[in-house]
């Protein structure tokens, strides 16, 4: 549940986003969370992305804007795993750097600016600038027709979708050549893209970023053994039960 603070910081923060949106990004929250808010990146002109349509989240913490989000995106893209958290300096991967000061417009077009770079971090992946173009010409159908998610917090974004796509199927554009060059190579960039493996803690760069990645991944694993051994004494705790109740029985 979000604090007191929260929800006057995000109500506003929306309102801001409504009046003044950055170039090429908008964003809300959820109905029913205000903690959770979902966002959309229009791929920049002059970039693999160009033309695309990238929707992620933004989960809050409880007590923001004292610490930061976890940044996730949804549709398919080519630079980042699909539903992954990323490292990025304003990520909650990094608490120490976050600012109270940034807001929702500062984290996303942080957030662009990453993506149109080359730079790699934990939840990035490497494809190639064919396979960005051609995920980016796919991102409306994959929205319209197989994001849920989507399709809930964006309705009027479908209905555009929609007459988009019925466009597309009755002229050829330049992106048919961009499909038609994908498969004349044998490439599928959606299966391509599926393969792709997050980049490893020891591809990132930056000394600080691989140890912020590295305790992270210890949490986690911390995490994980804590639920194995509490399964573990779950089940001796009910097989000791099962086997009183049968001694019960057989006297």
């Amino acid at each position: 549940m979000a604090s007191k603070q929260a929800l006057k910081r995000l109500t506003k923060e929306y309102k801001l986003l409504v009046e003044n949106p950055p170039p090429y990004i908008s964003a809300r929250p959820n109905e029913d969370n205000i903690l959770e808010w979902h966002y959309v990146i229009t791929g920049p002109p002059e970039t693999p992305y160009e033309g695309g349509q990238y929707h992620g989240t933004l989960t809050f913490p409880s007590d923001y804007p004292y610490k930061p989000p976890a940044i996730r995106m949804i549709t398919p893209n080519g630079r980042f795993k699909e539903n992954t958290r990323l490292c990025l300096s304003m990520s909650d991967y990094h608490p120490d750097l976050w600012n109270p000061s940034w807001s929702v417009a500062t984290i996303l077009t942080g957030l662009l600016s990453f993506m149109t770079g080359e730079e790699g971090t934990t939840g990035s992946i490497s494809t190639t600038e064919l396979q960005k173009k051609v995920l980016a010409r796919r991102s409306i159908e994959y929205n319209t027709h197989s994001n849920r998610r989507f399709k809930t917090v964006f309705p009027e974004l479908v209905e555009e979708n929609l007459k988009v796509l019925e466009k597309r199927s009755n002229e050829k554009s330049n992106d048919d050549d961009i499909e038609a060059v994908a498969a004349a190579r044998g490439v599928d960039p959606l299966i391509q893209a599926s393969k792709e493996k997050v980049i490893n803690i020891t591809d990132i760069e930056d000394p600080e970023d691989r140890i912020r990645a590295e305790e992270a991944l210890r949490e986690q694993n911390d995490k994980n053994s804590r639920k194995d051994q509490q399964s573990s004494s779950i089940y001796y705790i009910g097989f000791a039960l099962l086997i009183v109740l049968f001694g019960i029985f057989m006297k």
